[in-house]
C-alpha cells in the first residue's frame, strides 16, 4: 500500500468518514472512494450495498474493502427505556452516549460504563458531533430537553432520528419544529411514535422495536 493511500485511510478514520479502498486484483492499483462520492463511481451499485451492510468483497476483478466508522447511538433521556435499549445497542456494535441534564437520572449507578453527560443537549451535541454513522433517539417526553436535540439531529446527516410519544405528542412536536423553521419534509425524518409497530409492551419490548427500526434504517435506508 502506498503511503498516500494509507494517509487517506488514517485521515478518514480520524474524521469518522466512511470510505472504500478499492484494489484492482490484476494490477494491484488502489484508490479511495468516500461514501459521499460513491454514487459517481463506476461501482456505484455495489458500493452502496457494501457501505450499507458493512460488507467487503470482490466484484468485477476488484476488491472492495469497506472502512465504515464505528456506529454510535445518542440517547436523549436517562430513562428506564434507555436502560433497556443500551444492552441491545451494544450487542449490535453501537457506542452509546446518554444525555440528560437531570442529574437525578443521569447517574453512573443507573448507567454504569456508559458515556454519560448531565448537560443540556444543545450544550453537549456540538462537542460530540453528529454524522451519518450516528442514530439519535429522544426519550424524555420533555420538549425542553428533546426539542433541542431533535433540532440538532435534523440539521445533521444522522441516519436515524426517533422520538418517544403518542401520535398526538408527535403532531405537537412536528408543529413546534415547523414553527422553528423546519419544512414538512425535514420533520418527516423523525420516526414517531418511535420503533417498529410490533405491539410492544413494557420497556424491554419497546427497546426491541426501537433497535429493530434503527437497524432497518441503517441497512435499508427506510
Amino acid at each position: 500500500m502506498k503511503r498516500e493511500i494509507l494517509d487517506q485511510l488514517l485521515a478518514a478514520r480520524a474524521n469518522r468518514q466512511a470510505v472504500a479502498l478499492i484494489t484492482n486484483l490484476e494490477k494491484g492499483d488502489q484508490r479511495i472512494v468516500p461514501r459521499a462520492m460513491a454514487s459517481e463511481d463506476a461501482l456505484a451499485g455495489k458500493l452502496d450495498e457494501a457501505f450499507r451492510f458493512d460488507q467487503s468483497g470482490s466484484h468485477d476483478g476488484q476488491f472492495i474493502n469497506i472502512h465504515n466508522p464505528p456506529l454510535r447511538l445518542v440517547i436523549i433521556g436517562a430513562v428506564h427505556i434507555a436502560q433497556s435499549v443500551i444492552p441491545i445497542a451494544q450487542q449490535l456494535g453501537y457506542d452509546v452516549t446518554v444525555i440528560d441534564p437531570r442529574g437525578a437520572f443521569a447517574t453512573g449507578a443507573r448507567f454504569p460504563g456508559i458515556a454519560l453527560h448531565a448537560e443540556w443537549p444543545d450544550e453537549i451535541i456540538p462537542r460530540i458531533g453528529l454524522d451519518p454513522r450516528t442514530a439519535l433517539i429522544a426519550l424524555t417526553h420533555d420538549p425542553k430537553i428533546d426539542d433541542p436535540a431533535l433540532d440538532a439531529a435534523l440539521k445533521s446527516e444522522v441516519f436515524y432520528i426517533g422520538a418517544l410519544g403518542s401520535k398526538k405528542t408527535q403532531a405537537s412536536r412536528a408543529q413546534r419544529l415547523k414553527d422553528a423553521g423546519f419544512t414538512e419534509q425535514q420533520v418527516a425524518r423523525i420516526h414517531g411514535p418511535i420503533g417498529l409497530n410490533i405491539g410492544a409492551k413494557g420497556a424491554p419490548e419497546i427497546a426491541v422495536s426501537i433497535m429493530g427500526e434503527v437497524t432497518r434504517c441503517l441497512r435499508l435506508g427506510a
